[in-house]
C-alpha cells in the first residue's frame, strides 16, 4: 500500500516505534532533536496492554496456548467482564479466578476489549442495561440464580473447588454481562433464553438484593445465621466459665 509522505520527524518517530515492536535490536543515534511525545492512540494502548499483560498466556494474536485459552470470538462483553472484575489478568494459573480491584483504568480496559476484538469472531457485545421490573427479575432469579448464588445473592460453594460468587459488588452491566457470557461454571443465556428486557428485570432485583444485603436473622456474623450464632455465644460463655473456675481455683489455694 503507498502511502502519502510524512513529515521527516514524525516519520523517524513511526519507525522507532514499528523497530521497537519488533524486538531489542540495536539502533544508531539519530541526529537532531526526537520528536515531541504525542498520546498514543486508542489502538497502540491496547496493542501493547495485550503484549505486555496478556499475551504469555493467551498469544500474541489471542490463538491461545496451555497456560491460556483462545480469545478469538470470546466477544466483547467476557473481555470487559473478566477485566472490570479484576479476575484478568492474573499472575499465576488459577482453576478460577475471585473479584478484585481492576488492574486497568476504565479507557485502558476499552482499548483491550477493542484490541481482542481485532482478532476476529463474534461473542456478546457490552449490554446497555436499562430499567427493569424487580417482580419478574425476582422470579428469573429465583429460577435461574439462586440455586447456584443462593436466595440472597450471597454466592455458595460448588463441586470440585468452585464457587458462586456473591454479587452485591458487581455492577448492572457486570452482571448482564455474566448472564450473556456465562463465566466458568455458569451457563450463558443467549437472547433466544432471556430477552434483554428481561435480563433488565433480572439485573434490577439484583440492584435490591445489593441495597438489603439480607440476612438469616440476628447478628450477621457473616451472615451465617442463627445456629451459628448461638454456637459462637455458647463458646464465649464457655470460655468465660472456665477462666472463672481457673481464678477461684487459684484463690482457694492461698
Amino acid at each position: 500500500m503507498t502511502l502519502p509522505a510524512a513529515h521527516p520527524r514524525r516519520a523517524l518517530a513511526a519507525g522507532v516505534v514499528l523497530v521497537l515492536a519488533a524486538g531489542p535490536v540495536a539502533l544508531a543515534s539519530a541526529p537532531g532533536p526526537a520528536a515531541p511525545a504525542t498520546t498514543a492512540p486508542a489502538a497502540d494502548l491496547g496493542s501493547r496492554l495485550y503484549l505486555e499483560q496478556c499475551a504469555s498466556c493467551h498469544g500474541p494474536q489471542g490463538q491461545g496456548s496451555q497456560r491460556g485459552p483462545s480469545l478469538i470470538g470470546v466477544g466483547p462483553a467476557s473481555v470487559d467482564f473478566q477485566l472490570s472484575t479484576g479476575r484478568m489478568p492474573v499472575t499465576q494459573e488459577v482453576q478460577q479466578s475471585s473479584r478484585r480491584p481492576p488492574v486497568f483504568s476504565p479507557e485502558e480496559i476499552s482499548a483491550l476489549v477493542d484490541h481482542v476484538a481485532s482478532f476476529g469472531g463474534g461473542g456478546p457485545q457490552i449490554p446497555r442495561v436499562g430499567p427493569g421490573d424487580v417482580v419478574p427479575g425476582r422470579d428469573l432469579f429465583a429460577a435461574n440464580c439462586a440455586p447456584c448464588h443462593g436466595a440472597t445473592g450471597s454466592g455458595a460453594v460448588l463441586t470440585n473447588g468452585w464457587i458462586a460468587p456473591p454479587l452485591y459488588d458487581a455492577s448492572p452491566t457486570q452482571v448482564a454481562e455474566a448472564v450473556r457470557v456465562g463465566p466458568g461454571l455458569m451457563p450463558a443465556f443467549p437472547s433466544q433464553v432471556l430477552t434483554d428486557r428481561q435480563v433488565d428485570d433480572l439485573t434490577g432485583y439484583v440492584r435490591e438484593l445489593r441495597g438489603e444485603r439480607l440476612d438469616r436473622g440476628g447478628n450477621p456474623l457473616g451472615r451465617l445465621g442463627p445456629l451459628a450464632e448461638g454456637l459462637v455465644a455458647w463458646a464465649v460463655v464457655l470460655g468465660l466459665l472456665v477462666g472463672a473456675v481457673r481464678w477461684l481455683s487459684r484463690r482457694a489455694g492461698e
